[in-house]
């Protein structure tokens, strides 16, 4: 069991531990502060001796998995140019995966190493810095976890507290952390159909009916989130309204306009439709005929693809609420917002419109 993320070999004079309350409904986070008392956590305090925090913006795209992350990176990568010339920089899975976000989320051996990891983002921060750039967005989806390992759990991104608190250590400061969800039974079928392809078998009914009465949601793994980088703003977006709209995401994300593409342009790792699936069992010497029909594959029935839907709509309700303060919920593209010039047909009407008509009801 992981007691620290960086432990320091020795504490810095002032820099004595904050205990941050963690009532997450997640109680692997709650191991990090296992020397202390059980529900908190370690949170390093920034000793005054050190060096300034960057005045460059840090915003991580976390995903989540399936929600048009790949998508929103293919756009990013295609505007780079344009990007840079505004001083917004972007890091991709190229280059965080097996470069320089390499291991930050995983148990380190030694506080030594932790140490290097951290060491070697920030030397990659400070010459993105030195580049002139306001902003750096970086988009990585594994980041939180991976759907293969929710399957085997059963659970949402059950590690999301402890891989995004070595995260955020890091890149210290981090300024904002966007995750896009999904409506909860089209987020495990897809991450299913994902990964039949990949090697896993079908699931069993046991397994769908665990997963369709599974207690963890999204607002679990926000509220893990929001304790594992406490220092961020942390904002949701929702799937069905930005995923092949990347420029709206980008928005929603930076607070700045993007460059204009077309719907359906970045639309990228869709997953496989029934067809494609029967020919991935056939390959392999399964059955076909276990995946009947055409179109996408939904393999809960009517009853447990309904509670899932009702868990996703208590997500939203919670978000809309105000998230107990965690997360900011951004449900509609800024394009989509009325603006302040009334339509044609309705600049034409005025105060006599309002008037009634002072004429009787006609009498039969």
């Amino acid at each position: 069991m992981d007691q620290d993320i960086c432990p320091p070999d020795r504490p810095a004079q002032g820099s004595t531990p904050q205990i941050r309350e963690n009532f997450s409904f997640n109680k692997m986070l709650t191991s990090l502060g296992a020397s202390y008392a059980f529900n908190s956590f370690v949170v390093a305090e920034r000793t005054p001796h050190k060096k300034a925090a960057s005045q460059m913006d840090v915003i991580l795209h976390v995903g989540a998995h399936r929600t048009g992350s790949t998508s929103f990176q293919h756009y990013m990568r295609a505007n780079r140019a344009t990007l840079d010339g505004a001083g917004i920089g972007f890091w991709g899975p190229w280059r965080t995966r097996k470069g320089v976000l390499d291991g930050l989320t995983d148990t380190p051996a030694t506080p030594a190493e932790a140490r290097r990891r951290a060491g070697r983002v920030q030397m990659n921060l400070r010459s993105a810095e030195k580049r002139g750039l306001g902003a750096l967005v970086v988009s990585d989806e594994n980041l939180i976890g991976t759907p293969r390992r929710c399957v085997r759990a059963g659970a949402l991104y059950p590690e999301i507290g402890l891989r995004m608190a070595r995260v955020a250590a890091g890149f210290a400061p981090v300024t904002r952390v966007n995750l896009q969800i999904r409506s909860l039974d089209m987020w495990w079928a897809s991450a299913l159909a994902f990964l039949v392809p990949r090697g896993m078998p079908l699931p069993t009914e046991a397994k769908l009916e665990a997963l369709a009465n599974a207690s963890r949601s999204w607002r679990h793994v926000i509220t893990d989130l929001a304790c594992a980088c406490p220092g961020a703003d942390i904002t949701v977006t929702v799937f069905e309204r930005f995923a092949d709209r990347p420029e709206a995401l980008f928005e929603a994300i930076t607070g700045q306009s993007g460059p204009e593409s077309q719907p359906g342009a970045f639309w990228a790792n869709r997953c496989p439709d029934l067809a494609a699936l029967r020919t991935c069992l056939a390959e392999r010497g399964e059955d076909p005929a276990q995946l009947p029909g055409e179109g996408r594959w939904q393999p809960f029935d009517f009853t447990q693809a309904a509670r899932l839907r009702e868990a996703y709509a208590d997500d939203l309700f919670w978000l809309r609420a105000g998230a107990d303060g965690l997360a900011t919920l951004t449900e509609t593209a800024a394009s989509d917002r009325p603006g302040t010039n009334l339509g044609k047909d309705l600049q034409a009407r005025g105060q006599r419109h309002d008037r009634p008509a002072r004429r009787l009801a006609p009498t039969r």
